[in-house]
């Protein structure tokens, strides 16, 4: 395993197009299905390509997965893209009923997620999205940490038989070492080993926590760094044993802290009588910040430096 990471400088929103564009020019059933998103989601060159294959409703998500849901129902592999704020709050009973109950196999994509609009305010942050559908039956919920994971993710949903949800955020992103570069959805990946302490961290917070670890390693700390892209189902069998081998254990996320991959961790603990240091580092149950994505991150510590204070105070 390298040690070094790369700006890729890429988004995982590019990558999810890009890699949309490749599916969809070998298979004229790939769909794309917007709503007023096609810039935002990157598929302008989807369109210009493919006009027969992408469907643009305007800003009526609760008619973007309907059309989803029967498009899937016809056969399509279809992928529905929309701002996660929007997709999964005033979507989220055509999710339910269309989608998940009818089992009908579309792809939901979540775009510019988590506090990724910025100074656009609490209306345009999604920090609600993880816990609203993880409560909903028949959905498996991915949430990539990198450019490769991306790629991984929207091909292992090209044909699949029920519904998905990939979350994807705008900022360019590290390409992260991996232990391991298989990708299979339900298990986690290992970016890197550690004894003293296990994060477990999904989406863009994953760069941040391989980067505070490798601070903690000039100093002798051994963290070990846990990319828990899959939300739904939970690599239970991988957190546990990762729980077991550490002396300590702290999640991070870029969404609230109730429903999240913190909650999971904990309740999952719970259950198991694993009973060591926890730390959870999510955004707190209020309206968040002003600022830039970096700037709110960084005042709710998910960040590097953060990361890297909350892991020195509970390992003394």
């Amino acid at each position: 395993m390298t040690t070094k990471t790369t700006i890729s400088g890429i988004a995982n929103q590019q990558i999810f197009a890009n890699t949309l564009v490749e599916l969809a020019r070998n298979d004229k059933d790939v769909y794309a299905v917007t709503s007023d998103s096609r810039g935002s989601g990157k598929l302008e060159a989807f369109g210009e390509e493919m006009p027969e294959q992408i469907v643009e409703v305007g800003i009526a998500e609760q008619n973007l997965v309907g059309v989803a849901a029967g498009l899937a129902s016809t056969g399509k592999k279809v992928y529905a893209v929309s701002p996660s704020c929007f997709l999964s709050a005033r979507a989220i009973e055509q999710i339910k009923n269309d989608i998940c109950y009818s089992d009908n196999p579309a792809t939901m994509v979540g775009i510019s997620a988590g506090v990724s609009y910025g100074a656009l305010g609490s209306t345009h942050h999604s920090i609600h999205d993880l816990a609203v559908l993880r409560a909903i039956n028949n959905i498996s919920i991915v949430v990539p940490a990198d450019n490769y994971e991306t790629d991984m993710v929207v091909n292992a949903t090209y044909g699949a038989m029920h519904p998905h949800f990939i979350r994807l955020g705008k900022r360019p992103l590290y390409d992260l070492p991996r232990l391991d570069n298989t990708f299979e959805i339900g298990k986690a990946s290992v970016i890197k080993n550690g004894t003293d302490l296990v994060i477990f961290a999904n989406g863009e917070t994953v760069c941040f926590a391989y980067e505070a670890a490798l601070e903690l390693a000039k100093e002798g700390i051994d963290v070990a760094i846990i990319s828990m892209h899959t939300i739904k189902p939970l690599d239970e069998k991988a957190i546990l044993k990762w729980c077991n081998k550490c002396a300590a254990v702290m999640t991070v996320e870029e969404h609230s802290l109730h429903g999240g991959l913190g909650e999971a961790t904990a309740t999952l603990l719970m259950k198991n009588s694993i009973y060591k240091p926890f730390k959870l580092l999510a955004i707190p149950d209020e309206y968040t910040i002003t600022g830039n994505q970096l700037e709110i991150l960084g005042h709710y510590d998910i960040s590097k430096e953060g990361i890297y204070k909350h892991a020195k105070t509970i390992l003394h």
